[in-house]
């Protein structure tokens, strides 16, 4: 008997997480939002950091929709909806399920009907994440009162150490980016991409610093994500 990833057991497992998570976000914006109110706050500013929050979300949505679209021809639609709508780390989500499939030999472009794969691959994507979740109520204590006591003592080291852990968490995923550019052109889609949100980004920054457009202060990542998934969908089809 084959296996069926889009079972209806496996539906209702993922409706019923994800049922719980939205009650959840809700239940602490509501609390969150009257306690705004109870102690006083501008809930004029309240209510703009409401807007421009969900804004941002978007297009992390959309890239996690994406994401979604991309697995569910693989694995199915429930999984891949439950972790990136629970989790939403696309660019751990899709190499950790890529990586798995390729070592048992599967393809990518057929529908899994092996219990045992399918076991394997999530039980690979739920171990990877679990540092995580561990380490975090561990360390970041520690880590946070590090970086006050190097900011109180030399601001400007501070500063640098900060964006020096951003640029090292961004260049842990350049390997994908430049992992297939000996394969030909197709293999600098990726490159593209990346080059043409860095040029959506700076113009904003142009925007909001000569032209004192502090509005898309807000809205730049956004933005720079959308235009790259829109660019990566115009010249996929054109390069392979």
């Amino acid at each position: 008997m084959n296996f069926n990833p889009n079972s209806s057991f496996l539906y209702g497992i993922a409706i019923f997480v994800i049922v719980f998570v939205i009650i959840q976000s809700l239940f602490f914006l509501i609390r969150a939002y009257r306690q705004a109110k109870k102690i006083g706050m501008d809930m004029k500013q309240v209510n703009k950091s409401i807007v421009s929050t969900a804004i941002f979300t978007l297009a992390p949505a959309v890239s996690i929709l994406l994401g979604v679209i991309t697995l569910s021809k693989f694995m199915g639609i429930p999984l891949p909806w439950i972790r990136l709508s629970v989790i939403g780390a696309i660019t751990y989500e899709l190499p950790a399920a890529t990586t798995t499939a390729n070592a048992l030999g599967l393809s990518l472009a057929e529908t899994i009907t092996d219990a045992k794969a399918y076991t394997a691959i999530a039980w690979v994507m739920t171990i990877g994440i679990l540092p995580s979740i561990i380490l975090v109520p561990i360390l970041l204590k520690r880590i946070q009162k590090g970086l006050i006591n190097l900011k109180n003592r030399d601001e400007k080291w501070g500063e640098l150490f900060m964006q020096a852990m951003f640029l090292g968490m961004i260049s842990a995923f350049l390997g994908m980016v430049f992992s297939d550019v000996r394969s030909g052109l197709p293999g600098f889609i990726p490159l593209f991409v990346l080059l043409s949100s860095a040029v959506l980004m700076a113009l904003c920054g142009i925007l909001i610093k000569r032209f004192k457009i502090k509005q898309l202060e807000n809205y730049a990542l956004p933005i720079s994500m959308i235009g790259a998934m829109i660019v990566a969908v115009v010249i996929t089809p054109i390069i392979q």
